[in-house]
């Protein structure tokens, strides 16, 4: 049952009709998305670079062409002409095919999405939209975890450290996020009735999923920033710790492939977002009344859905420009111990909430904005809770000693530490007096010495401050 029905509408959720599309269609079709998505990734680096650079308060890029809009072309050339470089201990086969499977699933996800209603394309009558079918957000979901595959063997496949560990720290990214991810979805399932696109955007004619359904916004966004390695979720490329993650032995165009599938992603993500609670291609209120919906028809609703797609692609920038790199621990326990819980705790809250609605005559959207607001306050509570304070070890008065050899090799002491006593500095000392000021030169080069550590005949002691 659809939100229009359990809500007294009149009229049930369309959708797209493609009975009247021929083999040139979609091949238009697939051909225009391809290039939507290439050129979009011009823009969105162009885009990125200029909004940095004024949060910091820089120009940015400003010289090739008017506004600096020719940079990204100039780089992607760049990146053309590069000398490939393969390295010579890798899996050739599977480290050429890691960032080919990494691009072609991340061109996959947007045959689902609708950019629009019903539209006259050489006087053949199609909807704004490749394909659709009753399970196209599952569809979403599996291209983004095959995607991910590309990362996975990458790093595998160039047989280096620094690679691996990227590659395994995507693994349980990925593992983590899109738990969260799909989790959050489960709600907008519930409201619309059905998992098709263009469904989905026809039950939010009453309103957007953003408002009832808050929680599983707020989820969806934070795990599509961690699902698309962007800062600060960006652990397996964290170029700080494994110089770059899985891209480090690629260069030339293999790195421009994962680069690019980056960028497309990110775009992907935030598609899938206008989609599911930003109404998809209809226009927002107040333009949505103007002329009785006449924004909502014809070609006008691909500017709205470019607009909202844009939006989100400024938040993922405006995010890198202000939030430091979660530490690996932090960036695992907010997946596993917030989001998951939270979104759990959401989608029982939903179903029950729309199964006690089919016995009790109550207000839909009050009940939702009411849950909505709890859950908000609940998750901004569990993100900014401090960890309740672990029993900490009693003082020790003056610096910690420390045995710098204990792990087999030497290790200078942190402030706070001190290095025990030498013994062979006692000794040199004992004989002092009777050496004279000489011997006592001598003593002093002797306790530098690096062989020159306690035994388990000689003690070491706390030395005071």
């Amino acid at each position: 049952m659809s939100v229009l029905a359990a809500t007294g509408g009149a009229v049930a959720p369309v959708v797209a009709d493609f009975s009247q599309d021929t083999w040139w269609v979609w091949v238009l079709k697939a051909v225009g998305i391809v290039a939507f998505l290439l050129t979009s990734v011009l823009i969105a680096i162009w885009f990125e670079r200029r909004v940095v650079a004024r949060m910091q308060v820089r120009p940015g890029p400003n010289v090739h062409g008017p506004f600096g809009l020719l940079q990204s072309l100039a780089d992607a050339m760049k990146l053309l002409v590069k000398e490939d470089v393969t390295v010579r201990a890798a899996d050739k086969l599977v480290y050429v095919l890691a960032p080919m499977i990494a691009v072609f699933c991340s061109l996959l996800t947007l045959a689902v999405i609708p950019f629009g209603p019903e539209v006259s394309i050489f006087g053949v009558l199609t909807p704004l939209q490749l394909t659709d079918f009753p399970v196209a957000v599952l569809y979403i979901l599996a291209c983004a975890s095959v995607g991910v595959y590309g990362i996975v063997l990458g790093g595998w496949a160039s047989n280096s450290t620094y690679p691996l560990l990227g590659g395994v720290r995507s693994t349980a990214q990925v593992i983590s996020y899109e738990l969260a991810m799909g989790l959050s979805l489960v709600s907008v399932f519930i409201m619309s009735g059905s998992m098709s696109t263009s469904q989905i955007v026809d039950a939010q004619r009453p309103v957007w999923w953003l408002l009832p359904l808050l929680p599983a916004f707020v989820l969806y966004v934070v795990s599509m920033v961690g699902e698309t390695n962007r800062l600060p979720f960006d652990l397996p490329e964290a170029e700080g710790e494994l110089v770059g993650g899985y891209t480090t032995e690629y260069s030339s165009m293999k790195f421009a492939w994962f680069f690019l599938a980056e960028y497309i992603n990110m775009l992907n993500v935030s598609a899938v977002a206008t989609t599911l609670f930003l109404g998809g291609w209809r226009a927002p209120w107040p333009l949505s009344l103007v002329g009785d919906g006449v924004l909502n028809t014809g070609w006008w609703p691909v500017l709205w859905f470019l607009a909202k797609v844009w939006g989100f692609m400024f938040l993922f920038v405006w995010i890198r420009g202000s939030v430091l790199r979660f530490r690996y621990d932090q960036f695992m326990k907010l997946g596993w111990k917030v989001l998951i819980p939270v979104a759990l705790v959401w989608v029982v809250c939903v179903a029950v909430v729309q199964g006690l609605r089919q016995f009790v005559d109550v207000d839909l959207r009050t009940l939702l904005f009411g849950i909505a607001g709890v859950f908000a306050v609940v998750f901004v509570v569990a993100l900014v809770w401090p960890d309740a304070k672990r029993p900490q070890p009693p003082r020790r008065r003056g610096p910690q000693v420390v045995d710098p050899f204990a792990d087999g090799y030497p290790v200078p002491p942190l402030p706070g530490q001190a290095l025990p006593p030498s013994p062979r500095r006692a000794r040199a000392m004992a004989a002092a007096p009777a050496a004279g000021p000489s011997g006592q030169r001598a003593a002093d080069r002797s306790a530098d010495h690096p062989a020159d550590r306690p035994t388990d005949e000689s003690p070491t002691q706390e030395v005071s401050p």
